[in-house]
């Protein structure tokens, strides 16, 4: 009864295969079609919906701040061992602005006032001012601002006073700009300087011009045409300069957009020759293939049809899933193949039977009834391992997760009922055509490959114990390593590597680009201090904001955390921050009317008013409300509800870093003023969420363990009645989550939320080889009354099959560890050993775990 299931399938797929092959075509062109009218688009990758406190925090901040969306281009002229602060090179940097500026699409995106600022327009304008001075004794009141100097220079007058002076006045000029002691109404010269720039030099090796482009409307069109605006500066300047680099999103996005093209068009051809190749060893027929591969292309449609009906956009992780779905595409297609062969030869008769040569009816009959129960489960088991990263707070991994199990239950659909009734199809049309084909299973007849596999069968009857112990081992050195796995998220982690030597060689088109993205983030980080997404954090404070306290505590910030930390510094070795105690430094700098009430109010000495501080504020809001809108928040009652500190950190450290070293921040100023804090921006936002989703997909790992044990348990007790084989199935499984974990350590590779996701098909491809091989030893045990034949039948068997599947999938998951793009990388890297190590598990310490189960039962 309990196999009458299987068996009536398999009838009723016989006697209506031609029906079965017009409905599931008939079904195919409609779910295709939602690659056609559905709504994929291209996305982000998906939004974070986690409520915390510092994502609230971000939101008050956003709500009550004038905040600053520009993106920022960063471009750095660099000379080793040369100067960049020569006047031809000033000039150099002036010329470039006037061709931004003269380029229609990189001007529209720049923000009208400030848009370009550097070194070169700091010492140009004062050149300027010095010969309006000198030209006219005084300055025309007519054309005189409210600063007292007039207004500020047009580009062409820069260049045109910058000019007009020699190489020995220039550098007279850039003495007193960067004086330190100087009265310069700029903030900061040194700050578009390297961070080892010695005060008062008047040469340095390299210096940063900021480009700040306007995202006032926020649209995403409008922040697209920013980004493509940085590439054409980009452009502009490796025309102009032999040693300068432009920074920004835009060319981030663009090098890793590039280098998946590049990596595709490496990897998809050696993909191909590899994929066909495997294929044709395993299968050894033309007509095998083609069905495997018409099986796989069904899948695709299907997989494009669910993703256009389903709605769900495009994002990087999605790249995963049909190379997924090929995989075990393959996997299936062999077990259905390799089971008729075995069936239509006489393979899966034991000795007392006749020669058990069949029909194709009749084999097909024998082949998928054999081995549909194990089909299912495995899907199932599969299905569950994937869609249990629905639970994660990220959107594009909720869609990675549901994409997935659909993919997963097309591919079953398709393997068990339209290939099968393909394959039979086609062997009765080949039948009547005179050609009678009885091709024996891959491993099953004589040959290395059968050889191989017995001797790890005959092994693991002959030394159970001592497979089970070295494998033991092996895990518990891996387990031991997974300890120290990086756990934690770097975004430069994910920038694009330039191609290895070999790669550089190739013919076009197939010779990648040049990329330099990751040095030149490496090179701006160790010398400046970055702008623009991520270079950033916040913190917010609450409580009595008019405190002097307050302003003391945050005065100078580096006190709170190590020189070497992730916390950018400024030329004077202080912290990059920006706060109430920085803005009244600033405006008092810039105003007389500000600094005569500080003073008045200084009781120690230190610049800040010890007294009074509010009223203070009131000027400052007054003299510069921008500025002091940005670090404090003025409720409409005149009175001030909140502060706030702009941190700037290191982009090219892991976001956990950064989040540690902005609360240490945020706790030293809590233990010194009367308020509270809560570190929020970006980076911290971004530790948040992917320590979150970090935990959710370790939980998820466990709740997918616990659902796939309990089904099976509930399987083999409802076949066999023998719950116990679900633990026997399942401990290969988790040995060889083990090695992979460990390999990872060894190998460098991180344990994040990225790389998480990937190891789930070690738990998803585990359990697929698994419960084939012990259904079908148990199968074989039932009918053969020696252990040793069993065990030689099923590792041989199923084990080919298995062999077969993991070398295709691995070679095709393992040709993207060429790819130039890391993510990519990883992911071939890290599926290609799951894959490898689950099927090494699978025909050495699971044969091994069913000898020692049937001796201790018998």
């Amino acid at each position: 009864m309990k196999r009458s299931f299987p068996s009536r399938y398999a009838d009723a797929l016989i006697s209506r295969s031609k029906p079965i092959i017009v409905l599931l075509l008939v079904l195919t062109a409609i779910v295709g079609a939602g690659a056609v009218v559905g709504t994929s688009e291209d996305g982000a990758g998906g939004q974070a919906g986690i409520d915390s406190e510092e994502q609230l925090a971000l939101e008050e901040i956003e709500s009550t701040y004038e905040t600053d969306d520009a993106v920022v281009t960063q471009i750095v002229v660099k000379a080793e061992g040369g100067d960049v602060l020569s006047r031809e090179s000033l000039l150099q940097s002036l010329r470039l602005q006037q061709g931004i500026r003269e380029t229609e699409a990189i001007n529209t995106t720049l923000r009208t006032e400030a848009g370009l600022r550097g070194l070169e327009n700091i010492v140009a304008t004062r050149a300027y001012f010095d010969a309006q001075t000198t030209g006219n004794g005084s300055h025309d009141t007519a054309t005189t601002s409210q600063n007292g100097q007039p207004p500020a220079p047009t580009l062409d007058q820069q260049i045109e006073a910058l000019e007009s002076r020699s190489d020995e006045e220039v550098d007279s000029l850039l003495a007193r700009v960067l004086d330190s002691n100087s009265t310069s109404p700029d903030r900061d010269p040194t700050a578009f300087l390297p961070s080892d720039y010695e005060p008062g030099a008047t040469s340095a090796d390299a210096r940063l011009t900021l480009v700040f482009q306007s995202n006032e409307r926020g649209g995403a069109s409008e922040t697209q045409e920013a980004y493509d605006a940085q590439v054409a500066i980009a452009s502009l300047v490796d025309e102009r300069f032999d040693g300068a680099f432009v920074f920004g999103q835009g060319i981030i996005d663009e090098a890793s957009s590039q280098a998946i093209g590049d990596s595709f068009l490496i990897i998809t051809p050696v993909a191909l020759v590899l994929l066909l190749a495997v294929l044709s060893i395993a299968y050894r027929d033309v007509v095998d293939v083609l069905i495997s591969l018409f099986g796989i292309g069904v899948v695709m449609v299907w997989l494009q049809g669910i993703q256009g009906w389903l709605g769900i956009p495009s994002s990087s992780i999605l790249i995963a899933v049909p190379f997924l779905l090929i995989g075990l595409s393959i996997d299936y297609s062999l077990h259905v193949v390799m089971r008729y062969r075995e069936a239509r030869t006489g393979e899966l008769d034991t000795d007392t039977e006749s020669d058990g040569r069949r029909n194709p009816a009749t084999a097909m009959r024998v082949g998928i009834a054999g081995v549909v129960v194990a089909l299912a489960a495995a899907a199932f088991s599969t299905g569950i391992g994937f869609f249990s990263n629905y639970a994660s707070p990220l959107g594009s991994i909720r869609d990675f997760a549901l994409l997935s199990a659909a993919g997963i239950v097309a591919m079953f659909v398709v393997f068990v009922a339209l290939v099968p009734a393909v394959k039979l199809e086609v062997e009765r049309l080949l039948t009547r055509l005179g050609r009678d084909r009885q091709q024996p299973a891959f491993g099953v007849g004589s040959g290395p490959i059968r050889r191989v596999l017995s001797g790890t069968a005959a092994l693991s009857r002959r030394a159970p114990i001592a497979v089970l112990v070295v494998s033991l081992v092996v895990a518990s050195a891996g387990a031991y390593g997974a300890t120290g796995l990086d756990t934690e998220f770097n975004q430069a982690d994910f920038l694009p590597e330039d191609a290895p030597e070999w790669m550089e060689s190739l013919p076009e088109p197939f010779a990648p680009a040049e990329y330099d993205v990751r040095e030149n983030l490496e090179y701006l980080s160790d010398n400046f201090r970055q702008r623009g997404p991520g270079s950033e954090a916040q913190i917010l404070i609450r409580g009595n904001v008019t405190a002097p306290a307050l302003l003391t505590a945050t005065d100078d910030t580096s006190q709170y955390t190590s020189r070497d930390g992730t916390i950018a510094t400024q030329s004077d070795g202080t912290a990059a921050v920006e706060s109430p105690a920085t803005v009244l430094r600033s405006v008092a700098a810039e105003n007389q009317t500000v600094a005569n009430a500080i003073n008045a109010r200084d009781l120690d000495g230190d610049g800040l008013p010890d007294k009074d501080v509010a009223q203070v504020y009131d000027l400052v809001y007054s003299a510069a409300p921008g500025q002091a809108s940005t670090v404090l928040y003025r409720t409409e009652n005149g009175s001030y509800a909140t502060a706030r500190l702009i941190v700037g950190v290191q982009t090219d450290a892991t976001a956990q870093s950064i989040a540690s070293d902005v609360r240490q921040v945020a706790t030293g100023i809590e233990a010194n003023a009367p308020v509270t804090t809560v570190a929020t921006g970006g980076p911290v936002i971004t530790a948040v969420v992917q320590s979150a989703l970090f935990e959710t997909l370790v939980e998820g790992f466990a709740v997918t363990l616990g659902v796939i044990l309990t089904f099976l348990l509930g399987l083999y007790w409802w076949r066999y009645r023998a719950p116990g084989l679900a633990v026997v199935v399942l401990v290969p499984v988790l040995l060889a989550l083990a090695w992979l974990l460990g390999t990872m350590a060894l190998l460098d590779i991180p344990f994040n939320s990225e790389t998480v996701v990937i190891t789930s098909l070690a738990i998803g491809l585990g359990v697929d080889y698994s419960i084939h091989l012990g259904e079908r030893f148990v199968d074989e045990r039932k009918r053969r009354a020696s252990l040793d034949e069993s065990l030689v039948a099923a590792v041989t068997g199923t084990g080919g099959a298995l062999l077969g599947s993991a070398a295709t999938t691995a070679a095709g998951f393992g040709v993207l560890a060429l790819a130039l793009s890391p993510p990519l990388h990883r992911f071939g890297l890290v599926t290609g050993l799951s894959i490898i190590f689950a099927f090494v598990s699978c025909v050495t310490v699971l044969p091994s775990l069913l000898v020692v189960r049937d001796r201790y039962l018998r």
